[in-house]
């Protein structure tokens, strides 16, 4: 049986729809707010119970999504406004040597041609390789970074039914098909989350060419699934339940109909309202023990009193 316990690193007021978050080398993570447009900050809190201050770091133009690194201390953000224009950009933001208080750098590498629709998750499968999910498109975006930190290039990487939303869904805002993307490099396939259909899915990936290798295959599902970490020594992910407010372990390779296995949020734990991305911790021995989670605080989906909560960064520790 395993068990997991909460702590608040930081909160952000009513409202905040935290996206995706990135954790440093040092444990400081580079969070993105949806809604608010921008890129934050948050120190390292060690394992104390007193929440940090974040620290702004950049507003964009336009909505944010997914935050990537991409080499030590470089990342790259993906910009799109999937409910409008379905304009999408992707930022390099280069933190490294950046004095306490200094503006980072931050340029626009990429401008998305006209196929583009919502930007949503990312990951790296290769130095200088980033495979990000188009969640109205029902695709994944290839994009191939300049070793310079120049120009990018991106094509469709691989479409499939799976990866599509539900454009006939009275749910609003419109739930993405494929959501969130993480590479094990292992086993070599790409897990993504495809929230409208409730799927947990996993396509093979040749480690020469980086291409599919292989029909997407089902691994789970049942839940609206948002984005998830994976634990190769386990064989588990985890995965955030974005409106369901849990987060639920699935088996890598167990029986596409597996059991629910919700490890926190039930019952309601309103530090836990929308919990929307989850990362690993970078200290020693923290793969597979510490994650670092954000929430929207009840942002898409109240909770039954109506009322939103403030959005949480959450450091969770797991004992078995």
């Amino acid at each position: 049986m395993e068990t997991a316990t909460l702590h608040t690193v930081a909160e952000f007021p009513e409202h905040s729809f935290l996206e995706n978050l990135a954790v440093r080398s040092d444990n400081s993570i580079v969070v993105t707010s949806l809604n608010h447009k921008q890129l934050w900050l948050i120190p390292a809190s060690g394992t104390t119970d007193t929440p940090v201050e974040p620290i702004l770091l950049h507003t964009y133009d336009h909505l944010v999504s997914a935050v990537v690194e991409t080499e030590p201390d470089v990342f790259h953000v993906a910009l799109s406004d999937g409910y409008t224009t379905h304009a999408s950009y992707l930022s390099r933001v280069d933190l490294r040597g950046r004095p306490p208080g200094a503006a980072p750098a931050i340029e626009t590498v990429l401008t998305f041609d006209s196929r583009v629709r919502a930007l949503n998750g990312g990951c790296l499968i290769a130095p200088g390789v980033l495979l990000l999910a188009d969640c109205f498109g029902g695709f994944v975006w290839r994009v191939d970074l300049s070793a310079t930190g120049g120009p990018a290039a991106a094509d469709v990487w691989l479409a499939h039914p799976s990866m599509e939303h539900d454009p006939l869904s009275t749910m609003r805002p419109p739930q993405p098909g494929i959501n969130g993307v993480r590479y094990a490099e292992r086993t070599h396939h790409l897990y993504y989350t495809s929230t409208a259909q409730r799927l947990f899915m996993r396509v093979p990936v040749d480690p020469g060419t980086l291409d599919p290798a292989g029909a997407p295959e089902h691994v789970g599902g049942g839940t609206m699934a948002d984005d998830f970490c994976l634990d190769e020594d386990a064989g588990v992910a985890y995965v955030t339940t974005h409106r369901q407010n849990t987060l639920d372990r699935v088996l890598l390779d167990g029986p596409p109909d597996q059991p629910r296995d919700i490890v926190l949020g039930d019952p309601l734990d309103l530090r836990l309202l929308g919990p929307s991305s989850i990362a690993w911790g970078r200290g020693p021995g923290e793969y597979g023990r510490v994650a670092y989670l954000i929430t929207d605080g009840g942002t898409t989906a109240p909770p039954p009193d109506g009322r939103a909560r403030r959005s949480q960064v959450l450091r969770m520790e797991l004992a078995r």
